[in-house]
């Protein structure tokens, strides 16, 4: 029973940081800003997603392959994003260049 209370929480905070991150991909004005929200609220997201899953699957192999996806998911997230971000602003500073 506490369990599934436990497990109902993590999904439902995974859900409420996706729908976040939803809509800060949505209403925020230029990239920088709206890869934040994105980026924050999907690593987060994920992250208690794959815990419910872990508690879900009590001590197996399905949770440990979890909490590795978990670790990995907040190791490249962030990094792709720091990527993107600095080819973005490359960019732009390129084209300030050529003008």
């Amino acid at each position: 029973m506490i369990i599934n209370a436990i497990i109902l929480i993590l999904i439902g905070s995974s859900a409420f940081f996706f729908g976040v991150g939803t809509l800060g991909l949505i209403r925020m004005p230029d990239t920088y800003t709206r890869m934040h929200a994105s980026t924050k609220c999907d690593t987060l997201g994920a992250g208690l997603a794959l815990l419910a899953l872990a508690v879900y699957s009590g001590f197996s192999i399905i949770s440990v392959k979890s909490i590795i996806v978990i670790a990995f998911i907040w190791i490249t997230n962030p990094t792709a994003a720091h990527i993107i971000a600095k080819a973005k602003y490359h960019s732009e500073k390129k084209e300030e260049l050529q003008k």
